[in-house]
C-alpha cells in the first residue's frame, strides 16, 4: 500500500507537501485544480517500470499509447521554468522491504539533464524513494550502508530507481530494492475518466487479461476470464447494478462455437426483455468497468480510478461509494480516486459514522489552484464523518444560488401584485 506521495515542480504542482495515503484516497475540487496531477505521478512512475529492459533514461513521460502522455521535460516542469528541478518521493508498506532496511541508510544522487537523484532512507515496514531531475551533469555521489562507505565512484544509473555496480555485496542490495519497487508499481490498475463506448460484439478468445484497460475496453474480457477462474465477479457485479438501481441482470453469451465473439445482454427490470448493452442508458456501461476491476484486480492491488461515478445519476453515485468501501475493507484492495461528487463523499461520511470504514483509514483532500500553483488540503473528518474544515463553495456555492433564486422570485411577486 502506498503511504505517502511528494511531488515539487510537477505541472501545477509547486510543491504537493508530503501526502498521507490511506486504504481510501479521495481527490476532490474543481476542474484544472491539480487533482489529476497527482495521479499522473503515479502513472509517470509506472509506465516508466515498465518499459522494456533496455530503454535507459530516467523517466518516460508517455506517448500516445502509454498510460499518460505528459509531453517531455519542459512541458511537466513547473510553469516551464528550465532551472527549477523536479521532485518526487513515495513511500510504501510492503512486507518484502525489512530486510533492505537493515542495509540502505541513505543514497543521495545529484543529476543534471534528465537525470535521477534518489534517495532511501530507513523506515521500519516502509521504503521510501526520491528522485531528483534537473539539467546539468553529475555533480557527486554518495553512498552509506552500515557495513560499507565509499564516496566519489559513479556507477551507472538505472532509470530513476536503480544503479548497477561492480560490486557484488551493493548491486545485491539494489537489486532487492529494484524488485521491490517495480512490484509496487506492478500491483497499480489504472481506470480512466472516459470509458469505451459500448459494443454489440466483444472479442475474446479464452485469455486473461492482466488487466482491464486504461478505456475499460477488456472488461467484457475479464467478466468472462473471472468466471473461468472462479472469481466472485458473477456474484458481485449483478449485485451492485442492483443496488445502484441501474440494471436487473445481465448475461455475456457466445454468438457462435467458432468466431470468439460475445454480446453483453441486459434485463433493466425484473422480467423485463434482454436488450444489449450499447441499447440502454449509457451510465451502465461507463459503471461496469469500475465495478469489474474492484472484483478482478488481484487482492493487495491499488487501483487508481479518475470520476468513477462519471454518467452516473445522484443516487447511483452515492450507492457507487458502498462498492469502493467493500472493495477496501473485504478484498485488500487500496484505492485512489479523483471525483467531483458530492454524493459519493456524503456516503463515505455516513458510512464513517455508522463505522462501515474507520476515518483513518480514508484520507480527503480538497485541491485548488491559485495564480497557476496548486494548493492541497486535507479535509480533516472526524470519527463521525463530519469534515471539520469544509472549503468554503466546496461543491459550488448552492446556498448562495438558493439565496438568489429568492431574491428574484420576490421581485417577480412584487411586480405581479
Amino acid at each position: 500500500m502506498i503511504t505517502e506521495l511528494r511531488a515539487q515542480n510537477f505541472k501545477s504542482w509547486q510543491d504537493t507537501s508530503t501526502l498521507q495515503f490511506a486504504p481510501l484516497t479521495g481527490l476532490f475540487g474543481a476542474n484544472s485544480s491539480g487533482k489529476t496531477s497527482i495521479l499522473q505521478v503515479l502513472l509517470m512512475l509506472k509506465q516508466t517500470v515498465e518499459q522494456p529492459s533496455d530503454w535507459n533514461k530516467p523517466l518516460y513521460f508517455g506517448d500516445e499509447g502509454s498510460l499518460v502522455n505528459l509531453g517531455n521535460f519542459n512541458d511537466v516542469i513547473h510553469k516551464h521554468k528550465l532551472d527549477l528541478s523536479l521532485d518526487i518521493s513515495v513511500s510504501w508498506k510492503s512486507s518484502t522491504v525489512a530486510d533492505i532496511n537493515k542495509h540502505i541508510k541513505s543514497y543521495n544522487l545529484n543529476l543534471d539533464t534528465l537525470s535521477p537523484s534518489q534517495r532511501y532512507r530507513d523506515r521500519s515496514e516502509e521504503i521510501s524513494f526520491s528522485t531528483n531531475i534537473f539539467r546539468g551533469a553529475v555533480n557527486n555521489f554518495h553512498y552509506k550502508t552500515d557495513l560499507y562507505r565509499f564516496e566519489g565512484q559513479q556507477p551507472e544509473l538505472f532509470r530513476c530507481y536503480g544503479l548497477r555496480t561492480a560490486r557484488t555485496e551493493i548491486r545485491d542490495i539494489f537489486s532487492r530494492f529494484e524488485e521491490a519497487f517495480e512490484g509496487l508499481f506492478s500491483r497499480i490498475f489504472y481506470l480512466g475518466p472516459l470509458r469505451e463506448y459500448p459494443r454489440r460484439h466483444y472479442p475474446w478468445k479464452g485469455d486473461h487479461p492482466e488487466n482491464i484497460g486504461r478505456y475499460g475496453e477488456k472488461t467484457i474480457a475479464a467478466m468472462l476470464s473471472g468466471r473461468i477462474r472462479r472469481l466472485s465477479i458473477d456474484e458481485q457485479i449483478p449485485k451492485w447494478l442492483q443496488q445502484l438501481e441501474l440494471i436487473d441482470s445481465y448475461d455475456v453469451r457466445p454468438l457462435s462455437d467458432t468466431d470468439g465473439k460475445y454480446e453483453c445482454l441486459v434485463k433493466q427490470y425484473k422480467g423485463g426483455p434482454e436488450v444489449q448493452l450499447i441499447d440502454i442508458g449509457f451510465g451502465v456501461s461507463q459503471v461496469l468497468p469500475v465495478l469489474i476491476l474492484c472484483y478482478y484486480a488481484p487482492e493487495g492491488s491499488i487501483l487508481i480510478l479518475e470520476q468513477p461515478e462519471a454518467h452516473l445519476h445522484p443516487k447511483a453515485q452515492t450507492e457507487l461509494a458502498d462498492v469502493l468501501i467493500d472493495a477496501v475493507t473485504n478484498r485488500n484492495i487500496q484505492i485512489i480516486l479523483e471525483s467531483h461528487s458530492e454524493y459519493l463523499l456524503s456516503r463515505l461520511q455516513r458510512r464513517i459514522a455508522e463505522k462501515e470504514i474507520a476515518s483513518v483509514d480514508t484520507a480527503l483532500y480538497f485541491c485548488e489552484i491559485n495564480d497557476g500553483t496548486s494548493e492541497i488540503e486535507r479535509l480533516d473528518v472526524d470519527e463521525y464523518g463530519n469534515i471539520r474544515n469544509w472549503p468554503q463553495d466546496f461543491f459550488g456555492d448552492v446556498t448562495g444560488e438558493l439565496i438568489k433564486k429568492t431574491k428574484v422570485e420576490m421581485q417577480q411577486r412584487k411586480v405581479m401584485s
